[in-house]
């Protein structure tokens, strides 16, 4: 793919978002707030876009979800959409590795109406949650650690496991690369799940997530 026609699919994929962003999230003003508060407090720019976020909020109502466990709370963005659909009395833990990250998180949830049902823990997530080997990918790693918390029927999300293409690249050196390889072909080979992985374009430009649901 050359770089004009990159270019030119990216604005096209930003334009179809923002269609979809003003028919589906335009009027939530938990979400921008708490996006708001993540990007004044200079936060990396990497949480999921608007539709993503509705994308998780749907997935989690429809497996009729009460408790989440995610991974990674940065702004406490994806955070929110989990929380919302848990409801009243549903939990969402999140693991954060950085202190100041869970601060800017855990303030926007608290202002945005759903901080009770928010349980953020600061620090390494695979050490709350077992012993892995230390020179795992880190996605592997979590997948694993989450495998321990599941029943049948319970959703798997991995995000950002396409790299703009590059999982179809056996010689990548690139770590999150090689990291995305090794998620998607332990839970291809894992019986205990039924998965897939589905490509996603937009204002975040190309990636993907795996998608699997426990037998």
């Amino acid at each position: 793919m050359s770089s004009d026609t990159r270019h030119s699919g990216a604005e096209q994929w930003a334009r179809v978002d923002a269609y979809v962003e003003a028919h589906f999230t335009a009027d939530d003003d938990s979400a921008a707030l708490v996006l708001r508060r993540q990007r004044e407090a200079g936060l990396p720019d990497i949480a999921v876009s608007p539709a993503q976020g509705k994308l998780l909020e749907v997935l989690t109502l429809a497996v009729g979800a009460r408790r989440v466990l995610e991974f990674g709370t940065l702004g406490g963005y994806s955070t929110l959409w989990f929380a919302r659909a848990v409801g009243p009395g549903g939990t969402v833990v999140s693991f954060e590795l950085e202190r100041r990250h869970a601060d800017v998180a855990m303030a926007s949830l608290e202002e945005a109406g759903v901080g009770d049902r928010v349980e953020i823990r600061v620090g390494p997530a695979v050490d709350n949650l077992g012993t892995l080997a230390e020179d795992e990918p880190s996605n592997a790693a979590y997948y694993e650690a989450a495998m321990t918390q599941v029943h049948p029927g319970t959703l798997v999300i991995v995000d950002n496991v396409v790299r703009d293409g590059a999982l179809a690249d056996p010689d990548s050196t690139d770590e999150r690369v090689v990291g995305s390889r090794a998620v998607v072909e332990r839970v291809a080979a894992d019986p205990r799940v039924s998965g897939s992985v589905v490509q996603t374009v937009g204002s975040k430009f190309y990636d993907g997530m795996i998608i699997a649901t426990v037998l």
